[in-house]
């Protein structure tokens, strides 16, 4: 692996660089990192072009949940600047009315009253039971109430519009790491096996001990498969 291997971070929904800072202190003196900023726009083809804008001209890309929607926006905007590309805890499917039905109002419940962050049901989607009632609880709780409720209805715009990226992933020629936590009940292990079984090959990895936000539930074994993605 080059020293000072430029890599692009992209949060997911809620989420500022906390989600990542883990990642990036077990790479140290080998990684230039960059944490993109995805708070400013209200269309994943937005995030993807502010990111492009502001990164460096090649580099490897790992994104987690939303973020990982924007990753594959960014391979279909500019994949010659992309080395390697990691998705974690994501989805290649757009969302289903179903989806679309309860972001529509978790939008509606913020309009109303005062956005509290991760509410206490969600946060049981988000990590791992045994992690509940736990400092990195307090910690995920902490980093959405900072980045706040108008851009997470921003965001939740965005995710609601995204495209359907299946028809992409064959076209991905680059090393990819596909990781999920083992207990990732958002976007769950089939549909990291999906996107990893048409990305031509790709690597799949799941996180023990983990739900959605394996990059602060567990992040030793994600450092590991890093690694060796950014090795390959």
């Amino acid at each position: 692996m080059a020293m000072f291997q430029p890599i692009v971070f992209l949060p997911g929904l809620i989420c500022d660089a906390r989600l990542w800072r883990d990642i990036i202190d077990g790479f140290a003196d080998t990684m230039a990192p960059m944490v993109a900023d995805l708070r400013l726009d209200e269309t994943i083809a937005a995030m993807a072009s502010r990111t492009l804008a502001a990164a460096p001209p090649r580099f490897a890309l790992a994104g987690l949940s939303m973020g990982g929607y924007v990753a594959l926006e960014i391979m279909r905007q500019a994949p010659e600047r992309v080395t390697h590309l990691a998705l974690f805890d994501t989805s290649a499917r757009p969302d289903n009315e179903e989806r679309r039905e309860t972001r529509r109002k978790g939008i509606e419940m913020i309009a109303q009253g005062k956005f509290i962050g991760v509410s206490r049901g969600l946060l049981g989607s988000l990590v791992a039971p045994h992690h509940l009632g736990t400092p990195l609880a307090e910690e995920v709780q902490a980093m959405s109430e900072r980045v706040g409720g108008t851009v997470y209805i921003r965001q939740q715009k965005a995710i609601m519009d995204r495209v359907d990226s299946r028809p992409h992933l064959a076209a991905i020629d680059v090393p990819t790491l596909v990781g999920v936590g083992a207990l990732d009940k958002m976007t769950p292990p089939e549909l990291a096996e999906e996107m990893a079984a048409h990305i031509p090959g790709a690597k799949l990895v799941t996180f023990p001990d983990a739900a959605h936000l394996p990059t602060m539930e567990n992040p030793a074994p994600v450092v590991d498969a890093m690694r060796d993605w950014l090795g390959r």
